[in-house]
């Protein structure tokens, strides 16, 4: 039920974005994830929890380029990656403290607590302005300007960026407005078509590399490895603390490197860990033996090369690679594209362990990381150390010195 409104939730925020804007849209989500979270605190029959699901479902689904996007358009390009891979690390961080708080104390209670964190959202909201790219965009010059030099301050770097980005205005004002019906229709422009097809593709190879089945299913894994009897609880912790931890590294590593060189490292990574796995089931064949320690490495090596490239780095670049009169609508199609694919795999996982085995399935998951990096390599582009305008004319075929 949380799953299902996530895609076309991402498709809403991209209207959203580009009609209300970015910060507005942030308060607008407050609102049905606060009523969301209260549905679930109050439920006493299943209709209630469905209801509340659905909601903050639909909430992760609008966040998913609305965050991005925000980020992306407020930062500067030396400091853009360590706060867009933040946002990995804000994720893994609510969802060590969520199950810290639901293994002490009831889940209606955790709900209750929950419902905080849209209120925090409204006051810390308050205290920043409106993305200045989207100010300007629509027209609103002296405050974008205003805005832009609230958050980058007036180095000469900073004044030259926001010189291109009022010039590329004025070079659009003469273009007619395009209506979203216009502007899915346009997708055939190269700045959006291509930025779109590497979007997908990489959160595509995010996803069926098995990172939320892995996730979901990972306690089964840990059992399979060591045999029954381990505490739930604990398990999951330790792997939501891994995951923590990993997303700060990540932080750090995505201001040192680019993109290019953490997609390469987490992809190969990240396959031969599962395909590691694979192995070792295929040929113990769910027999004892004394090395539990290589499945274990296996996973642990997995969660932490997932969790600082292939993660991380497709939210990162959603936020950057897309132009700017389209960028509701392309963050919109790709964040759906990898929440869709997130429906897929939780739910066939399942099926496939059953039916397929956990060998096949796991080998399967490396080999899609495998052939997902491989393809990434060609195709993706160096985003790092890059202004939003330069990225967009790279896609255009602008010649420009620094890409």
């Amino acid at each position: 039920m949380a799953a299902l409104p996530m895609a076309p939730g991402c498709l809403l925020a991209g209207w959203m974005m580009e009609k209300f804007g970015r910060r507005n849209s942030h308060y607008i989500v407050c609102a049905p994830l606060l009523l969301g979270w209260i549905f679930i605190s109050c439920a006493n029959n299943l209709t209630l929890m469905l209801i509340g699901r659905f909601l903050t479902g639909l909430c992760v689904g609008l966040l998913g380029p609305l965050v991005p996007v925000y980020i992306g358009e407020t930062s500067e390009p030396k400091t853009r990656g360590i706060f867009l891979a933040a946002v990995s690390l804000a994720i893994a961080v609510g969802i060590l403290v969520a199950h810290i708080i639901g293994t002490f104390i009831s889940w209606q209670w955790t709900a209750v607590i929950c419902c905080l964190f849209p209120i925090l959202s409204v006051i810390l909201l308050s205290a920043v302005p409106e993305s200045p790219t989207w100010l300007i965009y629509k027209g609103q010059v002296d405050k974008g300007v205003t805005a832009y030099y609230w958050l980058r301050g007036y180095s000469e770097e900073a004044k030259t960026e926001l010189q291109k980005i009022i010039e590329r205005r004025k070079t659009t004002e003469s273009e007619t407005i395009l209506t979203w019906r216009e502007k899915i229709s346009n997708l055939k422009s190269p700045e959006l078509l291509k930025p779109l097809a590497i979007m997908i593709i990489f959160f595509v190879t995010c996803q069926f590399s098995g990172v939320n089945a892995i996730a979901f299913y990972s306690i089964e894994i840990v059992e399979k490895a060591v045999g029954k009897g381990i505490d739930h609880y604990v398990a999951m912790l330790i792997i939501d603390a891994l995951r923590t931890v990993m997303s700060v590294v990540a932080c750090v590593v995505c201001k040192q490197y680019g993109r290019r060189p953490l997609c390469l490292i987490s992809g190969i990574w990240t396959g031969l860990s599962m395909i590691g796995l694979s192995l070792y089931l295929y040929w113990t064949d769910g027999k004892p033996t004394d090395m539990s320690w290589l499945p274990l490495s296996c996973l642990m090596v997995y969660i932490c090369a997932i969790s600082i490239g292939l993660v991380p780095l497709p939210w990162m670049m959603c936020g950057e690679v897309f132009p700017t009169k389209t960028r509701g609508l392309g963050s919109g199609i790709s964040s759906a594209t990898t929440f869709l694919a997130f429906f897929v795999v939780v739910k066939t996982a399942p099926r496939m362990m059953s039916n397929l085995g956990e060998v096949y399935t796991f080998l399967f998951y490396g080999v899609v990381a495998l052939v997902g990096t491989g393809i990434m390599y060609f195709i993706l582009p160096e985003t790092k150390g890059k202004s939003l305008q330069e990225i967009e004319d790279k896609f255009r075929g602008i010649k420009n010195n620094k890409v």
